[in-house]
């Protein structure tokens, strides 16, 4: 029943080719801090000012998956949505992200099986107005159906 879905949960049934969502967030020094101790990830490039310094990026970045969380965030909150399965990300890592840097994550639905409640999505991440990351998403969506 559509009156039990989630706010903000969008049903195969309802999702239409080019519909778009995204996220702004800005990354902290918390935040990276917080991910290399879930991920097990304690690279200096992400934690040593001084390390970090003397590499190519002449400063600390975020995790690369950091970033890829986001365009998570927007495709298990907003589209589809609470219930979505994530089946398969693909991701180009095209420039770096920084503490304190505002990041906009964008998904758009680009294909649709309605039939396997498949969604193909063109994901995302900006900073400053240009693409650090892309890549393709695909999910199984929830349905009125099955619910």
């Amino acid at each position: 029943m559509l009156d039990k879905m989630p706010r903000g949960t969008v049903c195969i049934e309802d999702i239409k080719i080019g519909m778009k969502r995204h996220l702004r967030k800005v990354v902290t020094d918390r935040d990276i801090k917080i991910f290399a101790e879930v991920s097990t990830d304690h690279n200096p490039v992400h934690l040593d000012d001084d390390y970090a310094n003397n590499t190519i990026f002449e400063g600390r970045i975020a995790h690369g998956m950091l970033t890829a969380g986001y365009i998570s965030a927007v495709i298990g909150e907003q589209l589809p949505g609470h219930g979505t399965v994530y089946l398969g990300q693909t991701l180009k890592f095209l420039g770096p992200v920084r503490p304190g840097d505002h990041v906009t994550a964008q998904v758009e639905v680009v294909e649709i099986d309605l039939g396997r409640r498949r969604v193909k999505l063109d994901t995302c991440c900006i900073v400053s107005g240009k693409k650090v990351l892309i890549g393709e998403a695909t999910v199984l969506a929830p349905s009125r159906k099955f619910d």
